[in-house]
């Protein structure tokens, strides 16, 4: 014989309620244990206390206890048999009234009052519920739970009289034949015949109970979830059901906060070891959780699930007066058991200056006030400080048998959490380390939850998560580039890339779960005003593992949010050379605080756009290489406006082609003043470990004076056409000399400079086509031939693909 309990949600309305009849159509003989109708226990908990505040709106419950009950037996009674079962429900109402009124009247709540009251949604349920399944042609016997459950409350808590309980169950079932016995769940009596309750999860506990002492083949606990999972899917949404635990692991799970099934279901099933399944009322056929003696075996998953418990208090007592005396632990757990006040989590120096306890917020404060009169006398000598309480945290869990048998566990838990920025406040783990248990702050709790998920579940994928500013021509690309590699990246580098939130300068879109690539233009021009404080503050209460922004735009302003990002532990991707070129103080910050919080900043895309740059230097010089020069056209714009200026060409004319190609910034004179070109090799110097600043390098320009002042584009363009003859002149001594014009900067001896050039014949760059970059390093290895790195240096496309190349380095770390 099989014991079945159903939830309230499996009995909540007429549809849920016909999965449950198509359930037991199948079974043989079975016991079933019934939940009240899903929320109905809350409703009369809140019209209980309405009731003791002499607040009227109680009145209100019996409508809607009569409407949810009177719609199951219109489903599935016959019109000429509803009378009965619906005198019996105005009855039963007309009881449950005259009680409200009694604690109305009195302005009290008894225990009494508050088990008769708190049951009546499983009694209504059951009575109703029976009859339903005989008009299903069911043969089905209702036993009320009082005839079957004796219960005696100790310390506060429901404990069960074995063996009247079993004499009674015994005799009960004694010469039962029906198909189906049918016992309402979390009700019981005291040795008085009162009615009592069995507490938080008292239907599971009902079943359990039923299912210990008539020795059941199995207890299935149907509910709405397809068994327990690897963590809360409300908050990770990788979550999956978990095939097979222990009692043990169920009972830590539990614990920890998973609410399918409660620690007390399992204590009368583990001697004999009858197993239970948690299955999903609503897809009866996926195979659901396993719960047993042995568990899974010890080559399967070795953590098995997370789990936590929100709102908990951490609550610390300190002082050099408990060091070496004994006593100081026994009197701080007896002074919080006489207060009722159950602790979570206990852990405690070696030094034994301190001991850490979590605790339930609720009970935060009367555990400060206890333990401080317990310990006046030592608090008023300063030898223990007064208890201090931190609030808002939250307890989290990794649970698994078998992680005492493999090493390293919990140094992969820390150094997840310590990579994402995560602090944890209190450790304990027991010795038979079957959890590990923190403390971290309430803020960080999804992010927390999905790495370690992340780490210990989907080995397979990495998600990372990207706020974007400025979806222009990079932009745009970009976006075109992870909508277009989303399939390879997932199967073959195994990340998966979430764009969250999308900026330009007028608009933003933001969302918690990713945009849609293939809509965002016509989703972002019907988004808020851009602001950037939002934009952040999104990004910051998301609060999600792996977070990178993304800064597609050449603007100053937008360059200056980067600490606040990188202090927030998102990472930060920028192809924006402002920030790495500004004052060297506000470079060495960058830097500074990326490291401090463990944040990744990357900038390959300000030297080369899409070339490995940056990298290759950083490897040369952490390898030992020393740099002893560099040489560099790093202006892709540049390259191709004087590889494009031929002899019957206007200076202005090609200026415009390549601004219209995308090869210039929105303002040319950038690029064509030099600034540019001496930002990047700036950048290079700085990373190469010299303290330099922009005004230092020496900047030899070949624009005429009156081009420089000139204050916008349609100025710009015209002096270049004003000053035509110059660029010419420039033009015909390098053909005059066989030589070919390209903008060289130079870094030697702590010294760097930019200019222009005329190239020989025969040198690396001379046959530099287009708009592509080359950089020569000479090191103390590389001093006879440099080491050169060439290719395309300029254009939307390369430099998102050099953006979309430091993102993806970032999820393969």
């Amino acid at each position: 014989m099989k014991v079945l309990k159903f939830g309230g949600s499996s009995v909540a309305n007429p549809d849920s309620l016909s999965h449950v009849i198509h359930i037991l159509e199948k079974e043989s003989q079975c016991t079933v244990v019934v939940s009240a109708l899903g929320g109905v226990t809350d409703l009369l908990m809140d019209a209980l206390y309405q009731a003791v505040q002499q607040d009227n709106s109680y009145t209100q419950l019996f409508q809607e206890l009569e409407i949810r009950h009177l719609a199951l037996i219109k489903a599935f009674i016959p019109i000429q048999k509803q009378s009965g079962l619906i005198s019996f429900l105005k009855t039963e109402l007309n009881h449950l009234e005259t009680l409200l009124e009694g604690v109305f009247m009195l302005q009290e709540i008894t225990p009494k009052a508050t088990a008769k009251i708190s049951c009546f949604g499983e009694i209504l349920s059951n009575k109703i519920i029976a009859e339903i399944l005989k008009e299903h042609q069911l043969d089905v016997r209702y036993l009320d739970a009082r005839e079957l459950i004796v219960s005696g409350e100790q310390n506060g808590r429901q404990l069960i009289h074995w063996d009247i309980t079993k004499e009674q169950i015994n005799s009960a079932y004694k010469s039962n034949t029906s198909q189906i016995t049918l016992v309402p769940g979390f009700v019981a009596r005291n040795l008085d015949g009162e009615t009592t309750t069995l507490g938080r999860g008292g239907s599971d506990f009902t079943a359990s109970i039923l299912a210990s002492v008539l020795s059941a083949e199995s207890l299935e606990i149907w509910t709405d979830v397809s068994g327990m999972y690897t963590a809360h899917p409300q908050m990770v949404s990788q979550a999956s059901p978990i095939q097979h635990l222990s009692y043990l692991e169920a009972m830590e799970l539990s614990h920890f906060g998973a609410k399918v099934i409660y620690p007390p279901t399992l204590q009368p099933l583990v001697e004999k070891n009858i197993p239970v399944w948690i299955k999903n009322t609503f897809a009866c056929d996926e195979a659901g959780t396993l719960i047993n003696k042995e568990g899974s075996p010890a080559n399967g998953e070795v953590v098995k699930g997370i789990s936590h418990i929100d709102q908990v208090s951490l609550v610390n007592l300190e002082g050099s007066g408990m060091v070496g005396i004994p006593g100081f632990s026994k009197r701080l757990f007896e002074a919080l058991s006489r207060e009722k006040i159950n602790v979570i989590m206990i852990t405690q120096a070696s030094s034994e200056h301190s001991i850490c306890i979590g605790l339930r917020s609720q009970d935060a404060e009367n555990a400060r006030l206890t333990i401080d009169e317990e310990f006046a006398f030592e608090i008023s000598l300063r030898k223990v400080e007064p208890a201090k309480v931190e609030n808002n945290m939250v307890n989290v869990a990794i649970v698994g048998d078998h992680m005492k048998n493999h090493q390293g566990i919990s140094g992969k838990m820390f150094s997840t959490l310590g990579n994402n920025n995560v602090n944890i406040r209190a450790i304990a783990q027991g010795a038979s380390e079957r959890n590990i248990s923190i403390i971290i702050s309430e803020k960080d709790t999804r992010k927390a939850l999905n790495s370690l998920h992340e780490t210990f579940f989907e080995t397979n994928i990495k998600v990372l998560n990207l706020f974007i500013i400025g979806v222009g021509n990079v932009g745009s690309k970009l976006l075109e580039q992870i909508q277009q590699q989303k399939e390879y990246l997932e199967t073959n580098l195994l990340l998966r890339i979430r764009v969250i939130a999308i900026a330009n300068s007028r608009t933003m879109l933001m969302s918690n779960n990713g945009i849609d690539l293939t809509q965002w233009e016509y989703q972002l021009d019907l988004g808020e005003t851009s602001n950037r404080d939002a934009f952040f503050n999104h990004a910051k209460n998301l609060n999600l593992r792996n977070s990178i922004f993304v800064d597609n735009t050449a603007n100053a302003s937008v360059s200056k949010e980067y600490n606040r990002y990188l202090a927030t532990n998102i990472g930060v991707v920028t192809c924006n050379k402002i920030a790495c070129a500004d004052a060297f103080e506000k470079y060495h910050q960058l830097k500074k605080t990326a490291r401090k919080f463990s944040s990744p900043f990357l900038f390959e895309t300000n030297v080369g756009a899409g070339l490995p740059v940056i990298d290759t230097l950083s490897n040369l010089i952490a390898s030992g290489d020393q740099i002893v020069k560099i040489q560099a056209v790093l202006s892709g714009s540049l390259n191709f406006v004087f590889n494009t200026f031929k002899e019957n060409d206007t200076f202005k004319d090609i200026v415009l082609q390549a601004q219209t190609e995308g090869y210039t910034e929105p303002d040319p004179k950038i690029d064509l003043s030099g600034i540019d070109v001496a930002r990047k090799i700036l950048i290079l110097a700085r990373e190469s470990g010299l303290k330099i600043e922009l005004e230092d390098i020496e900047n030899t320009s070949f624009l005429p004076k009156a081009c420089l002042e000139t204050t916008d584009n349609d100025s710009f363009f015209a002096s270049l056409e004003e000053h035509k003859a110059h660029f010419n002149t420039l033009l015909e001594s390098a053909t005059k000399n066989n030589a070919r014009l390209k903008y060289v900067a130079q870094l030697e001896n702590g010294k760097a400079k930019v200019g222009l050039h005329e190239i020989p014949q025969g040198h690396n760059f001379y046959h530099l086509e287009g708009s592509d970059n080359i950089i020569l390093f000479f090191t103390k290895r590389y001093s006879q031939q440099p080491l050169i790195v060439k290719g395309a240096g300029a254009g939307a496309a390369v430099t998102a693909s050099g953006i979309f190349g430091d993102i993806i380095r970032i999820g393969k770390r």
